[in-house]
């Protein structure tokens, strides 16, 4: 078990696996997705190994979770710029998982069928089906599905109780809505007084509930592989049906949980939801990334070195910050290895980070190796590695700017924000 975890009375990792109450329990980490709503930020890598807090990156919440929970079988699926995101994981070692037996395990993108083939899954719910025969190898009781890019703190010990005494087919931890966000971007949930969900709507254009989906859900492991062979039976035979087709009639595409797999298992009365009662932010739009941010400055958000539960990560080490004579900081987060000779305020700087006389930071959030010039001018923005900026970004009232990796931006050349809220991709 890991030296970090509290859990030691009703788990542990055997030689089979991970066992919690009785169980086996498997983790499993979507961490697949493109990204395409963060834009520039997600070009060159996967949204997981986004930064996030100037030294973490966004998988590092949901990995630290599993470790503090007690859980030591961990796989992440990937798809998306795979080795920005493997040079993190570096097999484990952060998390106490590089294990001889268990432990992290990375899985490739990977199609079915012939040998060798590849490909995207079409959703979430297709990525765990096209896995669907190393799981049955693996043979859990219990799957714990995570994403990879939301921003809690959450002990699944007990969920995963919680699940097994109500004997759910999946229990689904749900959240209110966090102020500022749209609620058709999400699952709604509406409930019994026993925690059965009683309805259930995913992405609606007119929201039925302020409760959604924190993209944590807790399955019956062979029940959830029974339905989702089911529903993809039934896809294939229809497609089969539709000689005008040329797709793969073995492909199934099942899309997301919530188009099928979670509607189903609510029909038969087997979903059931668990409130999270914590912080909880999706991060997947650059303002809401930003907003991020400022509530990790304010206190609002998780704490990343809570010694009880802290927040693991990998890290390259750099030497300690430097703010010279004359540097003027406030309410910000400065990572080592910065230095800061001007004027920072309600930011976050990230490692090797630079910020020179005259020049000036507000509401900011700059990634690994920015460089502020003298009379450069950064407000209300998210700048990605190794620009280099002299000129002026502004985000603007109500906006944020979102600034591509190494963007040299010139003296006399401006940058404005974009609207807070995207639309289109995941």
């Amino acid at each position: 078990m890991s030296q970090f975890s509290r859990r030691s009375l009703s788990s542990g990792p055997t030689a089979r696996g991970t066992r919690m109450f009785g169980q086996k329990v498997l983790a499993l980490i979507l961490a697949g997705g493109k990204g395409s709503r963060l834009g520039a930020l997600t070009a060159h890598r996967a949204k997981p190994a986004l930064t996030f807090g100037g030294t973490y990156r966004l998988i590092d919440f949901a990995l630290s979770n599993c470790v503090h929970s007690g859980l030591s079988d961990v796989w992440v699926i990937e798809e998306y710029e795979v080795h920005s995101l493997n040079d993190h994981l570096g097999g484990g070692r952060p998390w106490d998982l590089d294990r001889t037996h268990g432990g992290l395990q990375v899985l490739p993108p990977y199609k079915g069928g012939a040998a060798g083939a590849g490909g995207f899954a079409s959703g979430n719910a297709d990525a765990i089906h096209l896995h669907a025969n190393l799981i049955r190898e693996y043979a859990p009781d219990v799957l714990l599905v995570l994403s990879a890019d939301h921003i809690y703190k959450l002990d699944y010990g007990p969920v995963i109780e919680r699940h097994l005494q109500t004997g759910a087919g999946v229990t689904m931890v749900t959240t209110t809505l966090p102020q500022g966000e749209d609620a058709t971007r999400f699952g709604n949930v509406t409930t019994f007084k026993n925690g059965r969900v009683k309805r259930f709507d995913y992405k609606p254009e007119k929201p039925t509930s302020d409760q959604i989906t924190t993209e944590v859900f807790v399955y019956d492991a062979p029940k959830l592989l029974a339905t989702l062979d089911r529903i993809a039976a039934e896809k294939k035979g229809a497609r089969q049906k539709d000689a005008g087709k040329k797709e793969d009639p073995d492909a199934a595409h099942l899309g997301d949980f919530g188009d099928e797999l979670i509607p189903n298992l609510v029909k038969a009365g087997e979903a059931y939801a668990y409130a999270l009662g914590g912080y909880w932010l999706d991060v997947g739009l650059p303002g809401a990334y930003w907003q991020a941010h400022q509530d990790l400055l304010s206190g609002a958000s998780v704490p990343l070195d809570d010694p009880e539960w802290p927040v693991l990560s990998s890290s390259v080490p750099r030497m300690p910050a430097r703010l010279d004579a004359g540097a003027d900081v406030d309410a910000s987060l400065i990572a080592y290895g910065c230095h800061v000779q001007g004027r920072v305020r309600r930011s976050v700087l990230a490692p090797g980070v630079r910020v020179e006389p005259g020049a000036v930071v507000e509401d900011a959030v700059l990634l690994r190796d920015v460089t502020v010039r003298a009379g450069g001018v950064v407000r209300r923005a998210i700048v990605d590695e190794a620009s280099e900026i002299s000129g002026t970004v502004d985000g603007g009232r109500g906006q944020v700017a979102v600034i591509p990796a190494r963007t040299r931006l010139k003296v006399g050349q401006r940058v404005t924000g974009a609207p807070r809220q995207e639309e289109g991709g995941n």
